[in-house]
């Protein structure tokens, strides 16, 4: 049995991060199936591929809301975190050997991070790009991906504006996170607290009042 893990949702300032774990005897059916990474797929075709991933392969997925996230890096490196959920679920499924991509620099070490958490011995395949070196891998990243943006959808759903993709490099998102810190005062539900963006959001919306009041003082 071998299995692929990946992640979707590492990088944005808004919603969850997702990793997701498939698990077949062979790869052949996914590769029947020409899974690819899903960042080279358009969307309609990793919804597509997605429900037709989970009828040849056993798949697990891992939801961690932002505030989570926030919580544990007070506490460890988001490597280190990551580090722990693949180690989650190679221990769920217990494959013979995991395929994972790396998100150390260091490959070896990411090896090293997810062995030291396991209470048996596995291979694992540790590599930069594996979604898009090996179909069981890439078909992980497909699943994560489309669970984002299902979580995603969600939110904007209960929040009832767009709001992007979530991530800093998104206009969308940052016009949303701006407009809802200067109606409300503080970062919307869904939000990393601890990212960058939002302090540096939360900073300048500070400074605007600042200078507001400094104006009307005048």
């Amino acid at each position: 049995m071998i299995c692929g893990i990946d992640e979707a949702g590492r990088g944005p300032v808004l919603g969850p991060l997702v990793v997701a774990g498939v698990m077949v005897d062979s790869d052949v059916p996914l590769r029947h199936l020409n899974v690819r990474d899903s960042k080279k797929l358009s969307p309609e075709r990793r919804e597509l591929l997605a429900p037709q991933i989970e009828k040849v392969a056993r798949c697990e997925v891992i939801v961690v809301p932002a505030k989570d996230i926030d919580v544990m890096r007070a506490e460890m490196s988001l490597n280190d975190f990551e580090a722990r959920l693949f180690a989650s679920l190679v221990e769920t499924l217990h494959p013979q050997t995991a395929y994972v991509d790396a998100v150390d620099v260091d490959e070896i070490e990411f090896k090293r991070d997810i062995l030291k958490l396991l209470p048996f011995e596995v291979e694992i395949v540790s590599q930069h790009e594996a979604d898009d070196l090996f179909p069981v891998v890439s078909a992980a990243s497909i699943v994560a991906k489309v669970r984002r943006d299902a979580e995603m959808r969600r939110i904007e759903a209960e929040l009832g504006e767009p709001m992007g993709s979530g991530y800093p490099s998104d206009p969308l998102t940052i016009a949303f996170l701006e407009k809802w810190i200067k109606e409300k005062g503080t970062p919307p539900p869904y939000t990393r607290l601890t990212w960058d963006t939002t302090r540096r959001l939360l900073a300048e919306a500070k400074n605007r009042k600042l200078d507001e009041f400094g104006r009307d003082k005048a």
